[in-house]
């Protein structure tokens, strides 16, 4: 691990030392590591402690999304995510077959790489979707957060905690001395996972059950480019009558890095006694399922773990919140989990800075259950029905019902036959390949996240009803709530996005020329409130323009209107045209957001 100097003389605590700070966070997850790093960037002191000695040692999540990407932007940290990454063009085939090396039953374009979906992912957002093991991501993110002011304490166990009206007294166990110790918090995150001990002993209330369903991870080298370059994916599905629960074998190949380190997730019967994955019965696993009962495999790790489908309905009690896999828990179907962790911690980050730093009053904080716990719901009810319409599939190749494994492999064949059964296997096929859309290509569930809240001011509107299938396709819009629309903007030397224009570190108002009154009373608001507001005029002659005309059709509001856009990029308030009296309508609306009204 590499060392950092914050320079400060290093002191030995005596037993009775109380550590103080800001934020306490539990857990260095993508969640923990997030929250650590936008803390810092707003300049909030914060510890981020784990248990563990150093970061994820497995590669667990991987998929990244646009809007996780689009958060990396605004951090900063695109372009170290984007170094370590598989690129957006190397993701997207996800093969179906009956072994890597064996026969295809067939492919689906994933992740917005089809030239059916890809305008609606470059139309979305200036970020594309890539691979990144959390092996990657999550040192990226503790890195950046230590360079930043973070202090990141390892081998730090959480053990309790106590709340009083002014903080929380944390009671943690240095791992390497054995020795307990305190750190006194205004406020605690539990990013600790989906077995977390913070939420447990806050008492949130869940929604659901866990360990549905058991699986296991075999990580190994091997290379496989002659199998893979050709249809470059990260998942590669394998079907193999008899070989796991139910008769029905199915697993999945992970790409971890191309196209020599890889994952495989296999599925074990979670009411029976765990298996015993030992070196030779993973080279077994892993031969079989590549179809290449020679090749020579060099076996990494193994684990067991199980799905979930659980979520948190209240994610907060006091001045404790949890966030990530601590409060939605889930199957990685639609690669939803390390994207939506980086989202909770970025929603509530900035909403502490503010009431840390005197903006806000505390009731601000409440929003963060009001505006985060749906999403939770969403995707972990997404995710699970994902994984179970890979019964759709089977069903389509008359696998659910076949007696034995025999009969099973008869069907698969069946499809390649010029007779009745034949036609109707491979219409049936299409059909279920269809239904993994919902999984691969859900541009909706990815980006169409919604707040409605006290930190959010309504104006008499109502979301457009969706054009298409709305976990399907994402619809952009401007209405309070709605994330900001992207749109390319700049001048002769620059092209920006319209995230860029709006900072984390501050509320943004965004007009146009006939707007440019809103320059003078955002200054006066600001200095009013004593919240810093940053104003962007759009229009020609004006530091940034509307280059491809595409803002003016997107705004929904008059030039001279306005749109305030809260840090993590929702629209927090908006008004159609310039109104008779503007410094009062901002000023009133801008407290609402901060509970200051």
């Amino acid at each position: 691990m590499p060392e950092f100097d914050d320079g400060q003389p290093e002191t030995e605590l005596p037993d009775t030392a109380v550590v103080q700070t800001d934020v306490l966070i539990v857990g260095s997850g993508p969640a923990g590591a997030s929250a650590a790093l936008f803390l810092a960037t707003l300049g909030v002191p914060t510890i981020m402690i784990t248990k563990y000695r150093w970061t994820a040692n497995t590669p667990r999540a991987h998929i990244t999304n646009q809007r996780a990407m689009e958060i990396f932007r605004d951090l900063g940290i695109e372009e170290q995510v984007l170094a370590d990454a598989t690129p957006h063009h190397l993701v997207g085939d996800t093969v179906f077959c009956t072994s890597i090396a064996g026969e295809e039953i067939g492919r689906i374009q994933t992740w917005g790489t089809s030239a059916a979906r890809e305008a609606d992912y470059q139309l979305a957002s200036p970020c594309l979707t890539v691979d990144i093991p959390q092996t990657y991501l999550e040192p990226i993110l503790v890195r950046n957060a230590a360079e930043r002011g973070a202090q990141n304490r390892f081998s730090t166990e959480y053990l309790s905690h106590t709340q009083d009206a002014d903080g929380v007294d944390v009671q943690v166990l240095d791992r390497l001395t054995g020795r307990p110790y305190t750190i006194r918090a205004k406020y605690l995150i539990g990013a600790d996972g989906a077995r977390s001990k913070v939420a447990a002993d806050i008492g949130l209330p869940f929604e659901g059950a866990m360990d549905i369903a058991g699986s296991m991870n075999i990580t190994f080298k091997a290379d496989l480019s002659a199998y893979c370059e050709p249809r470059p994916s990260v998942l590669y599905w394998v079907i193999q009558p008899g070989s796991n629960v139910g008769g029905i074998g199915a697993g999945l190949v992970r790409m971890v890095r191309t196209w020599n380190e890889w994952l495989i997730v296999w599925g074990y019967d979670i009411a029976g006694p765990p298996p015993v994955v030992d070196e030779e019965a993973a080279t077994q696993i892993v031969r079989s399922l590549l179809g290449l009962p020679e090749i020579e495999v060099e076996i990494t790790g193994t684990s067991l773990w199980g799905n979930n489908e659980m979520y948190a309905t209240h994610l907060q009690a006091g001045r404790v919140f949890c966030a990530g896999d601590a409060v939605h828990r889930h199957p990685p179907s639609n690669g939803l989990g390390s994207n939506t962790s980086v989202q909770d911690s970025y929603n509530l980050a900035w909403k502490l800075a503010a009431v840390l730093k005197g903006q806000a009053r505390p009731s601000l904080l409440e929003t963060y259950s009001a505006e985060r716990a749906p999403v939770a719901e969403r995707i972990v009810q997404r995710a699970n029905r994902s994984s179970r319409e890979f019964v759709d599939f089977f069903v389509a190749l008359g696998l659910t019902d076949a007696p034995d494994e025999a009969e099973m492999v008869r069907r698969i064949e069946e499809r390649k036959e010029n007779s009745p059964a034949g036609l109707a296997k491979r219409a049936a096929l299409v059909k279920a390949m269809e239904l993994k859309h919902y999984e691969f290509n859900a541009h909706g569930v990815e980006l169409g996240q919604f707040y409605t809240s006290d930190a959010v001011v309504p104006d008499g509107s109502r979301r457009p009803d969706p054009e298409r299938d709305p976990d399907l396709y994402y619809q952009s819009s401007t209405v309070p709530g709605s994330h900001l629309p992207h749109a390319w903007v700049g001048d002769s030397r620059h092209r920006l996005a319209m995230m860029d224009l709006a900072s984390y570190q501050c509320f943004t108002l965004i007009t146009g020329i006939a707007g440019e009154r809103w320059e003078d009373v955002a200054a006066k608001v600001s200095a009013a409130l004593d919240v810093e507001i940053a104003t962007v005029v759009i229009g020609p002659g004006r530091a940034v323009t509307d280059l491809y005309y595409d803002w003016s059709r997107l705004r929904e509001i008059e030039e001279s209107g306005a749109l305030l856009v809260r840090p993590d990029k929702h629209i927090g308030w908006r008004v159609s045209a310039m109104p008779a009296e503007p410094e009062g309508a901002l000023r009133e609306a801008l407290s609402r957001i901060l509970g200051r009204s």
